[in-house]
């Protein structure tokens, strides 16, 4: 594991910094890409990505902060934004609601999930590099693909040492890229408004509520992780957002 990549006298740079500033821009650029292919050219638009980008990073930081059910054994908000650990599933719901704020202040009318499926799939499938390099693997397994870790990273990261253990994030980068493929095979088929993005985030919830049951993390309710609880709270919102998507006009977005 390489959670430091590099150290600039006292300042480290973290390889989960790197790779997730590397994920936001080929995410950028694939928008782009999609963007133009699409000839879906809008100013607007910006008010879009800066709404996405602003709520994703808010919600990432700060959407770990109630962990508790006492108020009380949770830490300040801003010691959350500086210390508090950070997910990804509560980044994407940021996005996802930043990117409707930025609709609505920019006045822009149609829907982007279509424009912005592919390039979410793509960021994520590098961003979740830096969390394979610097964070712990998984549970341990008997298949031959285990990591193993020595005694210093094992300690580090609180894991069994010369044990194997599964490679979640690897399992999530080859989904993300999995999905990607799939996105940009289904792109001139599917084109119902934001339907490719709700395919995409229902993939990713299956799949995630399902890793989840390798990655090691914390179990704090019948056998369930806190993200596993947190898509099954989002699963009612999930389902409406087929429903919704269903009985929309086809236009291409």
């Amino acid at each position: 594991m390489h959670p430091v990549l590099a150290r600039l006298g006292p300042v480290a740079i973290l390889s989960h910094d790197v790779f997730v500033a590397l994920g936001v821009g080929v995410a950028a650029l694939v928008l782009l890409w999609e963007i133009r292919r699409r000839e879906a050219q809008d100013e607007r638009l910006w008010y879009v990505l800066a709404g996405a980008l602003v709520g994703g990073a808010l919600l990432a930081r700060l959407g770990t902060w109630a962990q508790h059910l006492d108020m009380r054994d949770n830490a300040g908000l801003l010691e959350q934004w500086a210390y508090g650990n950070r997910s990804i599933l509560s980044g994407l719901l940021g996005a996802y609601l930043g990117a409707l704020l930025g609709k609505r202040i920019g006045g822009y009318p149609h829907k982007t999930g279509n424009l912005f499926a592919p390039a979410v799939a793509a960021g994520m499938a590098v961003g979740r590099i830096g969390c394979l390099l610097a964070e712990p693997p998984g549970t341990p397994t008997s298949l031959p693909w285990g990591i193993r870790l020595d005694d210093a990273h094992a300690a580090a990261m609180h894991v069994p040492a010369n044990v194997p253990l599964h490679p979640s994030f690897v399992y999530e980068i080859l989904f993300h890229l999995a999905a990607f493929a799939a996105l940009i095979a289904l792109r001139g088929r599917v084109t119902a408004p934001g339907r490719l993005f709700t395919y995409y985030l229902a993939a990713y919830a299956a799949f995630r509520f399902g890793v989840e049951f390798v990655r090691g993390n914390e179990v704090v309710w019948a056998g369930l992780t806190r993200s596993q609880l947190f898509l099954l709270a989002l699963l009612p919102l999930t389902v409406a957002r087929f429903a919704w998507t269903r009985t929309r006009p086809v236009e291409v977005t």
